[in-house]
């Protein structure tokens, strides 16, 4: 099997200045991922590798970039899913870890459980030796800047929910194996304790070697309510290319809840997918030594990648096309 990682950094409203930023945080997110797949690695790790890298990244609401909740604190939700037996492991409202990622495969590879929460994973994380940071070091001036404009009497609660929400990831590697793995820190001024769908099994992310894995991003409650993630694995499992698939479900919630996202899809056949209702959503995969990666609807931009030298890092070689297609 030739491997393969699809990457997000959220869907929503990208805002000009932000998009440079945005596409080479992708791109270095999947490149990353990508390296651990060629040597042989597992998608878990590549999955993890690759959201570690946006979690680290101040472009996107996860890790270091997330956004504030009422209190003008950090609560962060994450997942991470392994396709070959279905084992998982989530954490949400956690505060003060720098990735929640990888306390969420801690979970998943430690523990009984599939999810912790707050306090309870906080302990956890203390007893697996995860480093405890303080949370002014995961706020951004721009997040702090958000808050406090949404607590402005005349601030309108919905436009700042327009804004790029997760980030995640999905691959498949030499051995067929899948694996997903989603991150976030939620919605803008949200409720002290609120969770979304970045830490629900089903909702946020799902992987099944059977079909294929899935990451998705948008409006937490609505995909909540279409169980979206495993939604999309239903249709695929009926017929579908991830494509059809992940359009398929992401209209079904347009109309039935309202609700609008993106989701990126690999099969276990090695297609993939990175599909969006929203306007906008930063994405970038890794296939075939080629990078592709885009922003807007139909945006492809590809270039050729190869190792650096380094066996650990592939870098992008040379832009071979920077023209729009069809989206994937």
């Amino acid at each position: 099997m030739k491997p393969v990682i699809v990457v997000h950094g959220g869907a929503g409203r990208i805002f000009k200045d932000r998009e440079e930023g945005a596409r080479s945080g992708v791109t270095t997110a999947a490149l990353k991922g990508y390296s651990i797949l060629k040597q042989g690695g597992s998608a878990l790790d590549a999955v993890e590798e690759a959201v570690t890298s946006m979690e680290d990244d101040p472009h996107f609401n996860a890790g270091c970039g997330s956004v504030l909740n009422e209190k003008g604190e950090v609560e962060m939700d994450a997942i991470i899913m392994d396709g070959k037996n279905l084992a998982s492991g989530a954490v949400s409202a956690v505060k003060c870890i720098a990735n929640p990622i990888k306390l969420a495969r801690l979970v998943m590879e430690k523990t009984e459980h599939m999810l912790l929460t707050d306090h309870g994973a906080k302990l956890f994380a203390k007893a697996m030796g995860v480093p405890e940071i303080p949370g002014e070091k995961l706020i951004t001036e721009r997040s702090r800047e958000r808050w406090s404009k949404n607590l402005e009497p005349d601030s309108n609660p919905q436009e700042f929910k327009k804004d790029p929400g997760t980030v995640g990831a999905v691959a498949i590697d030499n051995e067929g194996n899948v694996a997903c793995a989603t991150s976030t820190g939620g919605l803008t001024n949200k409720l002290v304790g609120r969770v979304g769908d970045s830490a629900c099994i089903g909702s946020g992310g799902y992987a099944d070697n059977h079909v294929g894995a899935t990451s998705t991003t948008g409006h937490g409650e609505s995909m909540m309510k279409v169980v979206l993630a495993r939604l999309i694995l239903y249709h695929m499992e009926q017929g579908m290319s991830p494509a059809e698939a992940a359009d398929t479900a992401l209209n079904y919630m347009k109309t039935r809840v309202g609700g609008l996202g993106g989701v990126i899809v690999v099969s276990n056949s090695g297609d993939w997918a990175a599909r969006f209702s929203t306007k906008q959503m930063s994405w970038a995969t890794a296939k075939d030594d080629q990078l592709q990666y885009g922003i807007y609807t139909g945006e492809i931009h590809t270039s050729s990648v190869c190792n650096s030298g380094d066996e650990e890092k592939w870098t992008v070689q040379q832009d071979k096309d920077l023209s729009l297609h069809g989206a994937q």
